[in-house]
């Protein structure tokens, strides 16, 4: 079976544009760990943005048996430069499966230049996030410009890419297509390889790609055509208006406006 981390890599760092849809893949893999038995830590490092936190998926994940680790309590909304205790022990000591999500764009990427010194000892997965249908990473160029900034800001080097493009509840399978296509364009110029290619079950439901509901939502699953294999998703971060967990009071952010720091 395909795996979500080569063998001896314990420690996957989700990273990738401002709204690129990290968080929501970070959640589902490590729902699809959890599923499968793995004993797995997610830890948020997302200081940029106050929407679509893994944190916000706690509950959820927690009834899966994973460990959640972020701000508590009334700390839940607060966008501190801090890095938690228990994320660096579990990045030093990464007994479990280790996730970090990771803030957009190279400003969210920053917060890991404070784990180098650690980094250098372990081996670890970089995963670059990429959707085609944001701003900055719509060209292989522009994708490109995008993963060196995050690397010379986090000081760490991406590892392999996963595909993400799509549209919301407007994404179909010839967008998914199209967009494995521009993935895999994008890592042969970066020489990193496609980790997996992602799509909303409801798409390979319609494209009777799965037999039934709820089958192997846990797996990465091989097509004919694609790069890598396709990781089956559930849309599990919501925004309050549709449902989701609302963020509390929101912060003022340098990134509102898809403003990022350049070098």
């Amino acid at each position: 079976m395909f795996s979500f981390h080569p063998p001896g890599k314990n420690v996957i760092l989700f990273t990738g544009n401002y709204g690129s849809g990290k968080t929501e893949v970070a959640v589902n893999v490590v729902s699809a760990l959890a599923k499968s038995g793995e004993k797995v830590i997610i830890g948020d490092l997302d200081l940029v943005n106050p929407y679509f936190r893994c944190r916000e998926a706690r509950t959820q994940l927690e009834e899966l048996g994973a460990k959640v680790v972020a701000p508590d309590a009334g700390m839940n909304s607060a966008d501190l430069p801090i890095l938690l205790p228990e994320i660096r022990g579990a990045v030093e000591h990464p007994n479990d499966i280790t996730v970090l999500d990771v803030g957009g764009d190279n400003v969210g990427a920053t917060v890991l230049s404070t784990l180098t010194p650690v980094f250098k000892r372990i081996e670890y997965e970089m995963i670059f996030v990429l959707n085609q249908n944001r701003p900055f990473t719509d060209t292989v160029e522009g994708a490109l410009t995008l993963m060196s900034e995050i690397e010379h800001a986090s000081r760490l080097k991406i590892t392999s890419i996963a595909g993400n493009t799509h549209l919301m509840d407007e994404t179909d399978f010839q967008m998914i297509k199209e967009g494995a296509i521009f993935t895999e364009a994008v890592a042969g110029e970066k020489g990193v390889p496609v980790s997996f290619i992602t799509s909303l079950v409801s798409v390979l439901h319609n494209e009777k790609l799965l037999d039934s509901p709820g089958e192997q939502l846990w797996k990465l699953i091989e097509f004919k055509d694609f790069p890598a294999p396709v990781f089956p998703m559930e849309r599990i971060m919501l925004p309050p208006w549709l449902g989701g967990t609302p963020p509390g009071i929101l912060a003022t952010h340098s990134r509102d406006g898809f403003a990022r720091i350049s070098k």
